[in-house]
């Protein structure tokens, strides 16, 4: 009786024994992750995720989208073909008539667009801008005229927070001055960034059209001063 308890003793601790050193080859075999490598981790899978979310909101321009772009979104060869060569597109209207039903405007054009002039289109195209219904487009058209995208901000910004604010901005523009705007101003345009808006305040006071198509010609082709042209605006 006594050699049997003492055998199961025995046993019991050579068990115990051998549950230890399998837990200890395990450990060994598993490799500790670090709290910074996992911060890391997560930092890095946050960014990328920041990165694909804003590439996904940027809204392309049908005028400025280079041939890489347009196929990024989807746009046949064809299509893409004729995008190239009947651009610059004066209006959004010219745009969509292009486009006709060969494709789901309603998702396309979360994609790309032609700005409108929020002080000349008409109150029924606003509603080509995905999201804008009846009662956005009157709201579009109830403060004109626009002297400045800020203005647009402050009036529509009383319906829709500052997100739904900022994916309208993609869509729009105001008209700005030549002799008077402000850099901040000539920037917010489609396309116009530094360089250009600095050209546009070199050569003021602009006593006529003809000057600014002139002296912007300088530095841009005839397509891209066509476009230019239809943001700007003379005070005579």
């Amino acid at each position: 009786m006594m050699r049997t308890f003492r055998t199961l003793v025995f046993g019991i601790i050579l068990l115990g024994i051998a549950v230890t050193a399998c837990k200890e080859i395990k450990e060994k075999e598993t490799p500790e992750v670090s709290t910074a490598d996992k911060v890391e981790t997560s930092s890095d899978k946050s960014e990328m995720e920041e990165i694909e979310k804003e590439e996904m909101a940027t809204m392309l321009n049908a005028n400025l989208a280079t041939e890489a772009d347009l196929t990024k979104i989807g746009m046949p060869m064809e299509m893409i073909s004729q995008i190239l060569e009947k651009r610059p597109f004066l209006t959004m209207n010219d745009f969509d008539a292009l486009i006709g039903s060969e494709m789901d405007k309603a998702e396309l054009y979360q994609k790309i667009f032609v700005p409108f002039n929020l002080n000349t289109t008409a109150e029924e195209d606003f509603k080509m801008i995905p999201g804008v219904g009846d009662r956005m487009a009157h709201e579009f058209e109830e403060y004109r005229p626009y002297v400045s995208i800020r203005q647009f901000r402050t009036e529509i910004g009383k319906y829709v927070d500052k997100d739904e604010v900022s994916r309208y901005e993609s869509y729009v523009f105001v008209p700005i001055e030549l002799n008077t705007a402000s850099e901040e101003t000539i920037k917010a345009l489609p396309g116009v960034g530094n360089r250009m808006a600095h050209e546009f305040e070199e050569y003021r006071p602009y006593t006529s059209m003809e000057q600014f198509r002139k002296e912007i010609g300088k530095y841009v082709d005839d397509k891209e001063l066509a476009r230019l042209e239809r943001l700007v605006y003379l005070n005579n």
